[in-house]
């Protein structure tokens, strides 16, 4: 751990409060070079409703975590995630871990551990450094 890193987790906290999610609210902020190159939040696709539930209040399938939103808005930017630090306030699930694989990213930095650890697992798999933070 670095001494930047509760700082930028703090932050992630502070991006989450932008979801219109009511079940949970989870913030990344990608960091490369001690500069933000991109942050997300979970929530649905452009263009879309801003409800992540639906009337039982459960999450509708549609609904992008904010891993994805930060890697893709990194992507549509044309910057590069190769190198950078996620900082996620949930542990990423598998199909995130996927992406952040895949999209470069080196070390994720996260503070909740999710019931299913499956994404931390395939991560460590894949030899990029994991690690909670309070």
């Amino acid at each position: 751990m670095n001494k930047f890193d509760e700082k930028y987790m703090s932050m992630a906290s502070i991006w989450a409060q932008n979801s219109y999610c009511k079940r949970r609210q989870v913030g990344a902020l990608l960091v490369k070079d001690r500069m933000i190159i991109s942050d997300g939040y979970n929530g649905t696709p452009s263009g879309f409703e801003n409800i992540c539930e639906d009337e039982n209040g459960v999450t509708k399938p549609y609904v992008l975590h904010a891993e994805a939103n930060a890697i893709s808005k990194i992507a549509k930017s044309g910057n590069s995630s190769s190198g950078a630090t996620l900082y996620v306030t949930a542990s990423p699930c598998m199909e995130c871990a996927k992406l952040i694989i895949q999209s470069g990213i080196r070390r994720v930095v996260y503070r909740d551990e999710y019931r299913i650890t499956d994404g931390i697992d395939l991560l460590r798999r894949a030899g990029i450094e994991v690690e909670q933070v309070g």
